[in-house]
């Protein structure tokens, strides 16, 4: 025997003011009795610091409790009994109650490092004492309401950036600082999560060959933990835009996609934040560099040039 759930929508995607529908199949060799079948809506914010991480955040693991957004049992039927074959039982519930004050605002569901939004649907069929309950989990995707999103798409906002090797903060090999180098080009900060970032590169000048030039994006996800604030940056994505040394003085285009359940809108809640920047990095070639695994795009190198723009991301109709 056994259950499943299958949601009205293929993409799994609602609004918290609209119903969660969808349908409970239960495939049974044998007919079965059952006290009551219950569908459970539960979504939290989970914050946390996943393995790896280094100094005082990693004490904090495992103690920072969730933060509840909904929790609710809606009963679909009561005692009675089902045949064997396959068996449908339609369902619908209400996500966010016009009337009740919720604790916590329905977030977009995000999947980050540390900080983790997530909303399940479990089913239950509660058979008694003498026999296991039938169930079977499944999540949705919750994203912002329509009534309050901006009523005009959000006009990207783009900022110039130049990287020289006097913008750069770490050591940088002898003949790249020596010799010099300028890229300059403009980058959106503010974009409409359904769009891509937009923008545009230039190398104007390097004494070394280039050997790639990549987009980073990355979140930075802030907790509040006691009196103290955590940090911590991880990376997203990566797309690259140029492979090998590029023509001098010639556009270069930046379009970036983004991963639907990695970002969200930027979040600054009570407990917590999620932030996002995006950093362009441009790699020269070197046998240094050769000698090294790959790089954490967060860690400065003799052979690399970075520059790091915030990026606020929002949802529009």
């Amino acid at each position: 025997m056994s259950i499943e759930i299958k949601l009205s929508r293929f993409n799994r995607i609602y609004r918290s003011n609209e119903p969660l529908e969808g349908k409970i199949i239960m495939k049974l060799t044998s007919s079965i009795s059952f006290q009551s079948i219950r569908l459970t809506v539960s979504g939290t914010v989970s914050l946390q610091v996943r393995g790896g991480s280094a100094g005082v955040v990693e004490s904090f693991y495992g103690v920072i409790k969730p933060i509840p957004i909904v929790n609710k049992i809606f009963e679909i039927q009561s005692s009675g009994k089902i045949g064997s074959g396959t068996t449908e039982i339609p369902f619908s519930v209400t996500l966010k109650d016009p009337k009740e004050e919720n604790r916590e605002k329905f977030y977009e569901t995000y999947h980050g490092s540390n900080v983790n939004i997530q909303y399940l649907v479990t089913v239950d069929v509660v058979r008694g004492y003498l026999h296991k309950s039938l169930s079977a989990t499944m999540e949705f995707i919750i994203g912002s309401e329509k009534n309050n999103l901006p009523l005009k798409p959000v006009s990207p906002e783009m900022v110039f950036f130049y990287i020289t090797q006097d913008t750069q903060k770490h050591l940088l090999l002898p003949e790249l600082k020596s010799g010099g180098f300028r890229v300059t080009g403009k980058i959106c900060t503010q974009c409409s999560l359904s769009d891509p970032i937009v923008g545009e590169l230039t190398v104007e000048a390097s004494a070394i060959p280039v050997q790639s030039i990549d987009i980073h994006i990355l979140r930075v996800e802030s907790i509040l933990f006691g009196e103290k604030i955590v940090t911590e940056s991880s990376l997203i994505q990566t797309t690259q835009i140029a492979d090998g040394d590029v023509c001098r003085s010639m556009k270069l285009p930046i379009y970036v996609i983004l991963p639907r359940l990695l970002t969200c809108p930027t979040i600054f809640a009570g407990p917590f934040s999620v932030e996002f920047k995006v950093t362009i990095m441009i790699t020269f070639q070197s046998e240094l560099s050769k000698r090294h695994s790959p790089y954490d795009p967060k860690t400065p190198r003799q052979w690399l040039a970075m520059e790091s723009v915030p990026l606020e991301l929002v949802r529009t109709k």
